[in-house]
């Protein structure tokens, strides 16, 4: 993990010496400053957790360097140094936007606990920006839901790789659970407890891409008004997902190649590394390999990105894990809708599983919510299904016809539609629904079978 950066901005020589070696035997990276200049030339070469500031320094006071830090850098926190007789200019720079104050002569005791206390509050908040949406939510290993031997494979080898620092690469169609899986193996990871940061690659402009990975420093292009981290600096200690890493540009991607490799980062517009801890998933649905041969990838990143591949099973290659996921979106949404008394009949489950599911988990889980929301009883009917699903259901039942007798097929669909008939009162509105065909279908299938009430209630024993 970075250690904990500060710049000391102190005109007496002694004085900012015996602090600097005070901070860095606790293990902080220290930076030092004679005036507001230098200071100020500190923090365009990279970012910087927290100032330490003389109030009186030659030229411009510690005041005019906090007003500029506070706008320029308001990530990074200032604590200002005092002489006992200017404590209330002090609490003064405490109203313009300074953290603490110190008193001269400084107590290397006080001195260290203010500056455990100070970058301890800016990690927190870094973490609570980055994971305010995860609260309360749960990401191991036990949420990827399914029993199937194909993605319980995929699971063993995914908890193994979890256990290590090693870069992984996940693949699989749109859908699969990519990012599900990505989140599993952090938590399962040694960094759990540090940001897990996504960066959806095919959804930030390639002219932004660059700043949002890596932040920027003020002055680095048009709008870059103030200093700015980047979500690879923020996930320090933690995980970076770079999802869709297929459609990340080619100029782009020597800048994530030294980040494997070199583990550091240089911020757009500035001049100098800064070194970030962090581990690397990266996932896509594209094959790398063809991009690879047809120039749009490296193929050094390729390499470093592919230690450890893991591929998820789209949804159509693990059919017995259907019904497990069906019954758990099916509760999840009732919930969501507050509709605790609507049911699935297990019969509608068959259409579920035969169905191939282009678009994957994702699909399913949209397809269950949607029927929760638009079903009109207690009980999901076969007419409540979308249509997709009971055509695939027709389109299956014309194939079998090819294989089976046309006397034996044509005797089923009637025993079908007078079931239906009999089931709704003969009302034929009804019944075409129930069978999920049209009225005009119904009455054509009537007429060619003989179907026809008075009929069928004498024939009946």
């Amino acid at each position: 993990m970075r250690p904990g950066s500060i710049l000391i901005v102190e005109d007496d020589e002694s004085l900012r010496r015996v602090t600097q070696a005070q901070l860095e035997k606790a293990g902080y990276d220290v930076a030092t400053a004679i005036d507001v200049r230098e200071a100020l030339e500190q923090l365009q070469r990279g970012h910087r957790d927290l100032i330490i500031c003389d109030l009186n320094l030659p030229g411009p006071s510690g005041l005019e360097l906090l007003k500029l830090s506070r706008a320029q850098y308001p990530d990074t926190t200032v604590v200002m140094v005092t002489a006992y007789g200017t404590v209330k200019t002090a609490v003064d720079a405490m109203k313009l936007g300074a953290y603490d104050y110190l008193t001269k002569p400084v107590h290397p005791y006080e001195l260290r606990a203010l500056v455990d206390r100070v970058l301890e509050r800016s990690q927190l908040i870094d973490e609570v920006h980055l994971l305010r949406r995860t609260v309360d939510q749960k990401y191991g290993f036990e949420n990827i839901l399914g029993q199937s031997k194909v993605l319980l494979s995929v699971m063993e080898s995914a908890a193994r790789a979890a256990q290590t620092d090693a870069t992984v690469l996940i693949l699989g169609e749109t859908g699969t659970g990519k990012e599900l899986l990505a989140k599993a193996m952090h938590v399962s990871s040694a960094r759990s407890k540090r940001p897990f940061v996504v960066i959806n690659c095919g959804a930030i402009p390639g002219e932004l891409l660059e700043s949002e990975l890596f932040g920027h420093v003020r002055g680095a292009f048009t709008g870059a008004l103030t200093h700015k981290k980047g979500k690879v600096e923020m996930a320090d200690g933690g995980t970076v997902f770079l999802d869709e890493i297929g459609e990340m540009p080619l100029e782009l991607q020597v800048r994530v190649l030294r980040l494997i490799q070199e583990r550091e980062i240089e911020k757009v517009g500035a001049s100098s590394p800064i070194p970030v801890d962090v581990r690397i998933f990266a996932a896509t649905h594209r094959n790398l390999e063809a991009l690879v041969e047809a120039g749009k990838f490296r193929d050094d990143l390729y390499y470093r990105l592919a230690v450890v591949p893991i591929e998820l099973p789209p949804l159509r290659a693990r059919p017995e894990d259907i019904p497990e996921l069906v019954v758990h979106f099916f509760q999840k949404y009732k919930e969501k809708a507050h509709r605790d008394n609507v049911t699935l009949p297990e019969s509608l489950l068959p259409y579920f599983t035969r169905y191939p599911w282009p678009g994957n988990v994702r699909q399913l889980q949209n397809c269950i919510e949607r029927l929760i929301v638009l079903s009109r009883s207690a009980e999901i009917k076969f007419e409540d299904l979308p249509d997709f699903l009971r055509s695939h259901a027709a389109d299956q039942a014309q194939d079998a016809a090819g294989t089976v007798d046309s006397n034996v097929l044509d005797a089923a669909e009637k025993k079908l539609i007078v079931e239906a008939l009999e089931k709704c009162d003969w009302n034929q509105t009804r019944a075409a629904q129930h069978l999920g065909v049209s009225r005009k279908v119904l009455i054509s299938r009537m007429v060619r079978y003989g179907i026809r009430r008075g009929a069928m209630e004498k024939a009946a024993p």
